[in-house]
């Protein structure tokens, strides 16, 4: 399908940020708006349909300015009014799909397929009179006169207002390559100076003893700590060890922290507590005080056998021995390994494996109450192109519905009122 030669709004990209901003556009009242969503992806929705394990987590029960880094929070939270989760959970049933809450708090689709939800924005997007127009890569925008053109590879197109919707890096399979940096650059804008993979797993040295725990998955704690010892960040959540190193929510959840620590405190350190109820003194008085079980039963209770034993050769114990019969340094070498188990983390797998891009636009150069830009009028931003990243849990998906509708909503009423 080609692109028609002019349009009121050009959209540059169809995702989850890109389609609500489509579909706020299209709905805005007053006379109707010809709308283009271009995407370069062959494949729409790639990152909706592998959200969440395929069941893409929707939103959060409950959505706060902390749940996110980059942006101040007090700018995060007048974009999140925009949008609420009563809205968002409204809209879906409006388009016939259900969410259920779960334990954690996550909504997903009742159906716990993201087909659903991308077939729901889909069909709002044909209702609300957008036409998408994919694959159709746009290679550059440019000032024309009140207007923009945006150029593709095989033609231009002449629209009043762009949204840039073109994510960040993360997942570049999916069409997120980080292209759009250039193009908002080419506009007047800023990035910020770190752009980096976030919820993304960590690696360890291969022959690290977690590697050799691949596939064990148990409740943690993750600490980013400053060489000073000051405690930087902290996710208590399920932990994967893997045969590269850490995955799971906590890992991903603090992967973005120590990413940003090392890059100004090169001794910066991650450490992991496997019983996050316990301090070093407490640990230390639960050994102590057991003189008849070994070791590895005393630990069966609380951890996974085969976590016990390793952490028992990390601290140069034997297993078999009653913990409060031990030498009091191998002891206090043990308890410190449960609740300070330094993880020499030497990197992460990037941006194909990363659920999410931080770094990007600063918020400073928008207006938070249409997402336009300060430095280029007529020019809207949302979703993961912003600096704004949230933690696992739905909460990034939320972002890109409020910033997406904010964009959208008031490249519509700009036009309308023009």
């Amino acid at each position: 399908m080609r692109p028609p030669e002019r349009a009121d709004i050009a959209i540059l990209g169809a995702g989850a940020a890109g389609l609500m901003a489509a579909i706020s556009a299209g709905r805005a009242a007053g006379p109707p708006l010809d709308i283009v969503a271009l995407d370069g992806a062959r494949t729409l929705g790639a990152k909706i349909l592998v959200a969440g394990g395929g069941r893409c987590n929707v939103t959060h029960h409950q959505v706060r300015p902390d749940d996110f880094a980059g942006a101040s929070r007090n700018a995060i939270a007048k974009v999140l009014r925009h949008f609420t989760v009563e809205q968002t959970i409204d809209f879906f049933r409006e388009r016939g799909v259900a969410l259920k809450r779960e334990d954690t708090g996550k909504l997903f689709p009742t159906t716990d397929t993201a087909r659903t939800v991308l077939d729901a924005l889909l069909t709002a997007a044909r209702d609300a009179r957008v036409a998408i127009v994919h694959p159709w890569r746009v290679e550059s925008v440019e000032r024309s006169g009140d207007d923009f053109r945006v150029r593709g590879a095989d033609g231009a197109i002449t629209a009043r207002r762009v949204i840039i919707a073109t994510g960040g890096r993360s997942l570049p399979k999916s069409g997120s390559d980080g292209h759009g940096y250039t193009i908002v650059r080419a506009l007047g804008h800023t990035t910020t100076e770190r752009i980096f993979p976030a919820l993304v797993p960590l690696t360890l040295p291969k022959d690290h003893f977690l590697c050799a725990l691949s596939g064990l998955t148990l409740p943690a704690a993750l600490e980013v700590r400053a060489s000073s010892g000051r405690r930087l960040a902290r996710f208590e959540d399920s932990l994967l060890c893997a045969h590269f190193g850490l995955s799971g929510p906590a890992a991903l959840n603090i992967s973005r922290y120590w990413t940003d620590a090392r890059r100004d405190d090169p001794d910066a350190a991650l450490v992991i507590n496997w019983l996050p109820a316990e301090t070093f003194d407490s640990a230390d008085a639960l050994l102590a005080g057991e003189q008849k079980r070994a070791c590895a039963t005393l630990l069966r209770e609380r951890l996974p056998e085969r976590l016990a034993r390793a952490l028992c050769d990390e601290a140069g114990v034997d297993a078999s021995s009653p913990p409060g019969a031990l030498p009091r340094e191998r002891r206090r070498a043990l308890a410190r390994l449960l609740v300070e188990t330094p993880a020499p983390i030497t990197g992460d797998r990037g941006y194909t494996h990363a659920e999410v891009t931080a770094g990007g636009v600063p918020l400073t150069e928008i207006h938070l109450a249409t997402m336009e830009s300060r430095c280029c009028p007529g020019l809207h931003l949302c979703g993961e192109i912003c600096d704004v990243d949230g933690r696992i849990g739905g909460f990034n998906f939320q972002w890109a519905w409020a910033s997406g509708h904010a964009a959208g909503a008031g490249a519509a009423r700009a036009l309308v009122g023009a």
